[in-house]
């Protein structure tokens, strides 16, 4: 399975300002890294009068041969005696494939959430305990699951997620228990397994590590001690967050993109995404030095981070998606072309039972732009036969068309400032023609998405190779999709889904809308309109993520400290954390501005 992406690192920098001895102590260079790992290690022995072992633990994609290489060559007096590789202190890969079968399950697209598992279920059977007995002098252990071994010092070589799917797509990952890349690694055991492994042994080091290490660039490495890194993730959090967008292209991709961004090697744009907890963060300290990392580090401060309800609720879960739907065509085209897989969603109850997953799927899309010919899918028509429609997508299967699909799916024509409540169970579709900012939550910690295809127009998919839709069509979720379909018909749909905005606050600076909801969405769907500036809060208890739909540019700012801010442009979001408070956002060049932002409805 490979999904081609694209990250935009425009106004994305996280500017913040941090006591000046914390930033010096920042260090870049691979050789300047080295060197302070080296010392920190002789300082240690000399501290507890004997030799050391230090433990170099990482998240998958660290490059560790060049990493170790390179600290073999800084070592100049020696002072390291040996380095253990911990993948030779795995089970064997066979019966560590035998523990993730239960996790893969039979179910071609989606597997089953290690709930409960650690690093330590990989290892073989008492090998842990005996490798103090093999070390004589100072030593580093290094690779996954480094920290479970007794260690006098620890480093964390963090990256961010992105790179970790360019190397398993293109088979160069190195798993557990591997010590070359395994190039039958599939996607199921990342996403169900794997990252849960991984999530749960950061979660223990982070608290422990002497060191955090940016190693996401196996050439600029950045080295934090403990005490700094804090110090930037806690003041990151005084701060609205703003995250490294990412593209992807897909069937019905479109166009717009080429007016609004410059995306080097993209050629047509299904959806991008503008917050959430699979993107990266860069922080820039001081205005001097700069660290890149997840987003997700700053789950160590959750509660701060999202609120008290949500941190109690899905600890470990940053629960909502921000994405930008493209749907823009210079010229005339079918719907069967510009429209999104017929589709719907799971429920909370549904991704429990099959997934082992915390949080349905609940979505909305907000209408920014719309054109000729701009409509949303959604529900069926009042008098068709709905076991007809499943008998035509099982046989299709989507190999086949369904010549008369529009006889059965509901067209709604779209426009700016219409929302679309999604959920589960509601067949749906992004008909194109329109710029659609798609406001979700997000049922994994992983990042899983969940939407189970019914038909896509038995059409060729995106090759991102030779830039053509020449791919093998996609394939359907036809048992869950069926199995989780609410069957929902038109006039139901036109009286509770399309929702319409109430005006909720008017000053002669701005107005805020709030839209209407049904009571299964979790999140509420808010909108301001202003000219100078807007005013809201975040109680102590609610996260925002905002996002600019018109406008050039605006800035978020504390009303108590000023300082803490940022600023987004045109379909850009930022998230700001619930410890926030009272804010303003402030229009950039004192032209119009929307605002959509989006908020849990409970606290």
């Amino acid at each position: 399975m490979y999904m081609p992406l694209y990250e935009d690192r425009r106004n994305a920098e996280n500017v913040i300002t941090i006591p000046k001895g914390d930033c010096d102590k920042i260090i870049t260079g691979n050789n300047h890294v080295y060197a302070e790992l080296i010392n920190a290690v002789k300082e240690k022995a000399g501290a507890l009068g004997r030799p050391v072992t230090a433990a170099f633990d990482g998240w998958y994609g660290v490059e560790w041969d060049g990493i170790i290489s390179g600290l073999k060559q800084a070592d100049k007096e020696n002072v390291v005696k040996s380095y253990v590789n911990m993948s030779g202190y795995y089970k064997p890969v066979e019966e560590i494939k035998e523990y993730k079968q239960k996790f893969m399950t039979g179910d071609p697209a989606f597997g089953y959430v290690n709930g409960e598992g650690t690093i330590e279920d990989l290892l073989g059977c008492g090998k842990i305990d005996k490798l103090p007995e093999k070390i004589q002098g100072n030593t580093i252990i290094y690779g996954y699951g480094a920290a479970a071994a007794a260690a006098d010092l620890t480093a964390y070589f963090d990256i961010t997620r992105q790179p970790v799917l360019w190397k398993m797509w293109d088979k160069k990952l190195v798993p557990f228990g591997w010590e070359t890349p395994n190039t039958e690694y599939g996607w199921k055991e990342y996403y169900y397994c794997d990252y849960y492994l991984l999530d749960r042994q950061k979660s223990f080091i982070i608290g422990k590590m002497d060191y955090w290490v940016e190693a996401i660039d196996p050439g600029k490495l950045k080295l934090l001690p403990r005490g700094v890194y804090d110090t930037i993730i806690q003041t990151a959090l005084k701060y609205p967050i703003k995250e490294i967008k990412i593209y992807q292209p897909g069937p019905w991709g479109a166009y717009r993109y080429r007016d609004l961004f410059d995306v080097p090697g993209l050629e047509c744009n299904a959806w991008n995404e503008l917050a959430g907890p699979e993107l990266g963060m860069i922080v820039s300290v001081n205005g001097e030095k700069t660290v890149e990392m997840p987003m997700l580090n700053l789950m160590q401060y959750q509660k701060e981070f999202l609120g008290e309800y949500l941190a109690e609720t899905y600890p470990h879960l940053f629960p909502m998606d921000v994405w930008l739907d493209d749907g823009y065509f210079p010229e005339k085209t079918p719907l069967e072309r510009t429209a999104m897989p017929i589709h719907n969603h799971p429920s909370t109850d549904y991704v429990k039972r099959h997934f082992n997953e915390p949080l349905g799927r609940y979505e909305t899309y907000y209408i920014c732009e719309a054109y000729e010919g701009a409509c949303t899918l959604m529900g069926f028509k009042e008098k068709i036969d709905l076991e007809e429609w499943e008998a035509l997508c099982r046989e299709s299967d989507n190999l086949t068309e369904i010549k008369n699909w529009r006889d059965y799916i509901s067209i709604w024509d779209s426009n700016i400032g219409d929302l679309y409540l999604i959920p589960p169970g509601t067949v749906h579709g992004h008909g194109g023609n329109q710029m659609v900012l798609e406001m979700d939550t997000c049922p994994s910690a992983a990042a899983t998405e969940y939407s189970f295809f019914e038909y896509d127009f038995a059409r060729s998919s995106w090759d991102d190779e030779t830039k053509t839709m020449t791919a093998r069509p996609m394939k359907m979720h036809i048992e869950h999709s069926f199995g989780n379909e609410k069957w929902r018909r038109e006039n139901w749909v036109k009286e509770n889904l399309l929702a319409r905005p109430k005006v909720e606050k008017w000053t002669k600076d701005y107005k805020l809308d709030k839209y209407a909801s049904v009571p299964e969405m979790p999140f509420e769907i808010e909108r301001f309109h202003f000219y100078t500036k807007a005013e809201y809060g975040t109680k102590g208890k609610f996260a925002h993520i905002v996002t600019l739909t018109i406008g050039k540019k605006a800035a978020i700012q504390s009303k108590n400290n000023p300082g803490y801010k940022c600023d987004i442009e045109l379909f850009q979001s930022a998230i700001i954390p619930a410890s926030f408070g009272e804010y303003e956002i402030v229009s950039g060049d004192g032209g119009f501005c929307e605002i959509v932002l989006m908020r849990w409805k409970k606290g």
